[in-house]
């Protein structure tokens, strides 16, 4: 058998294929194959009408504008704080309170350091309900024009550069009872150098925050001597650390967030003051927690006197000057306690009256409003009283 008729030889070239591939046709002659190619062909677009494009651009429109809002508040919130852009921020708000520019020459670590209350600490026993039928509460209500008698309820003090509010708003609201429960007899200034110094880790960290709960304990348990404001030689303990210019260009030295520590427990009076350490000691009777109730803190402070209150402190409270206290931008600072001594209606807003302890250039004088009724900032949540021992001024002082 030959080559040609048995196969490819081995010498003959090798066999190639090719695939078919239709021919073009014939020019003038539409194909009636179709060839598939590796792309498929698109789908014709679906008529749109002219009132569902402009429909379409309307609501881009419209999601512009709202995004354009959003960034322009946030812009707002964002506000270095303590600066005058922030305090111009929320007088353009026109919401209840006006702000002041605050702190022009602080640093902002010592306006935090003055935050020092740690919030949702340990609890006191509830005191039993006060609020009824029987008690009729008013409108509005002043301590300062209930008691006109207890001059330290119109007193504002100066923590300085210290996280001492949570032993200020104790004393203070403790001084208050006294004379209250007294019917004006007894007129004291119960010292927070005593506090902050002596009660320990009971109380918290000492000028690095504390807890209101463990200052009222400590009154009924270990007592606490007088002691006025620094340098005042009032009581047997005045407070030891300075107030600082925080607010205005003043005498005073200026705030920094340096320093602060806590001064060392001294059981002691200073020199020319009498009775003693152990015999200027007032005590409470009991101390407790008061209700989370709009209607039992009032009756509280209408039948007992001024409390302490404890809340969270934002951005703008920094630069509060009049009206009704609403958090509206800026961040957290931290916890804060204060004393609260009244309660009423300002241009229909309902408000709590507190005293801070940042001196009398802050605020109202150094008093402030804040939202009542809402729990705003927390400041319903940590209310705390107690009862002063009235039996052991009896004979003892006139």
């Amino acid at each position: 058998m030959s080559q040609r008729e048995g196969g490819a030889g081995a010498n003959d070239p090798p066999l190639l294929f090719f695939p078919l591939v239709p021919s073009p046709p014939p020019v003038g002659e539409a194909s009636t194959r179709s060839v598939r190619t590796s792309c498929p062909r698109p789908l014709p677009a679906p008529e749109v009408s002219l009132r569902a494009l402009a429909a379409r651009m309307w609501q881009s429109v419209a999601v512009l504008c709202c995004l354009l809002a959003l960034t322009s508040i946030q812009a707002g919130a964002s506000f270095s704080p303590l600066s005058l852009e922030m305090t111009n921020y929320i007088n353009k708000l026109n919401t209840t309170w006006r702000a002041a520019h605050n702190f022009p020459h602080a640093d902002m670590s010592y306006v935090k350091r003055l935050c020092g209350t740690f919030l949702n600490g340990p609890k006191l026993p509830a005191r039993v309900g006060l609020a009824n039928s029987d008690m009729k509460l008013p409108e509005n209500f002043d301590a300062r024009q209930q008691w006109p008698n207890c001059p330290t309820i119109k007193e504002i003090r100066d923590q300085g550069s210290c996280g001492s509010c949570w032993a200020f708003g104790a004393v203070e609201a403790i001084s208050d009872r006294v004379c209250v429960h007294t019917n004006g007899q007894v007129s004291v200034e119960v010292s927070a150098e005593d506090l902050l110094t002596c009660c320990g880790l009971e109380c918290g960290m000492g000028c690095n925050g504390g807890y209101p709960t463990g200052a009222w304990t400590y009154w009924t348990k270990k007592g606490l001597v007088s002691g006025g404001l620094y340098d005042s030689h009032v009581g047997c303990r005045p407070y030891s650390i300075p107030p600082c210019e925080h607010h205005v260009n003043g005498s005073r030295p200026p705030c920094s967030g340096e320093g602060g520590d806590t001064p060392k427990c001294s059981k002691k009076c200073e020199d020319g003051y009498t009775p003693s350490y152990k015999e200027d000691k007032h005590f409470g009777s009991n101390s407790y927690s008061v209700p989370s109730n709009e209607q039992e803190i009032m009756a509280e402070i209408y039948k007992n006197g001024p409390v302490e209150g404890a809340f969270s402190v934002y951005e703008d409270f920094l630069q509060y000057k009049s009206g009704v206290y609403q958090h509206v931008t800026g961040d957290e600072v931290g916890g804060h306690a204060i004393r609260i001594l009244g309660w009423g209606v300002e241009n229909g807003t309902p408000y709590w009256l507190a005293a801070n302890s940042w001196n009398t250039d802050w605020g109202e004088n150094g008093f402030f409003k804040i939202l009542r009724g809402k729990d705003h900032c927390g400041i319903e949540s940590e209310i705390v009283a107690g009862v002063p021992r009235t039996d052991l001024y009896w004979g003892r002082r006139s």
